[in-house]
């Protein structure tokens, strides 16, 4: 089965430097329907105006990635951890027991487009970890490249959940399949661009739940950056 998310039935919250779209309910946004899937809590489209971000807040018990789509997102944490996340890195923040952290974008123009990804993790109390890497378009080119998963496997970074993150770019005749295990869900996030996925037509913030497949195709891309999410 797959059950479409469009773009448009997505929250939305305008703070003037900062304006996110909600896959998921989140903060003032809640919706009975859209609390997560299975444990991917959180899918925030954000784009932050230049020389604002998130001030110093704090997390605990979660699996954070940001992935950027423009831009860069400069990051500090209670870890000691400074860095600034471009397109094609992928950092993780493993929040455990607790950490703080910020994020600003301090470029004089233009936003910060990014991707903010909560997953509920498998065990809780651990001590907080983080980690960066970066993913260069062509290991994302016409395939779906692994690149985060709970061991770590071909160069991904490592999360605490049975999940698997894949980003895919595609254009034209380029296609991408990912084989399912039975039981097993898949969400597809379209970040950018457009593309097929399973028959269908998703454009840019579009998703589709899958469940009850075990195989996932992605096809008759125009400029689309996909990301797939393969969930217990």
């Amino acid at each position: 089965m797959i059950e479409l998310r469009k773009a448009d039935q997505r929250g939305y919250a305008d703070h003037g430097w900062l304006k996110s779209y909600h896959s998921f309910s989140f903060a003032d946004y809640q919706d009975a329907n859209h609390m997560g899937f299975g444990p991917l809590r959180v899918i925030n489209e954000d784009r932050v105006a230049a020389g604002m971000g998130f001030g110093k807040h704090g997390h605990r018990d979660m699996e954070i990635i940001s992935y950027v789509l423009d831009g860069a997102l400069a990051h500090e944490d209670s870890m000691g951890n400074g860095s600034a996340i471009k397109p094609g890195d992928v950092q993780r923040m493993s929040a455990g027991t607790g950490v703080t952290h910020s994020e600003f974008n301090h470029s004089k123009e233009g936003a910060t487009h990014f991707l903010q990804i909560w997953i509920t993790p498998n065990v809780l109390g651990i001590k907080p970890s983080y980690e960066e890497k970066h993913f260069g378009e062509a290991s994302k080119r016409g395939k779906l490249k692994l690149v985060a998963s709970p061991d770590g496997r071909e160069g991904s970074v490592v999360i605490h959940q049975d999940a698997y993150l894949y980003a895919g770019l595609f254009d034209g005749t380029e296609q991408g399949s990912l084989s399912i295990a039975n039981g097993r869900r898949c969400y597809v996030h379209v970040a950018q661009g457009g593309a097929t996925v399973n028959g269908q037509l998703l454009s840019a913030g579009d998703a589709a739940k899958l469940t009850g497949v075990n195989n996932v195709q992605i096809e008759k891309g125009a400029n689309a950056e996909v990301l797939v999410f393969d969930l217990p």
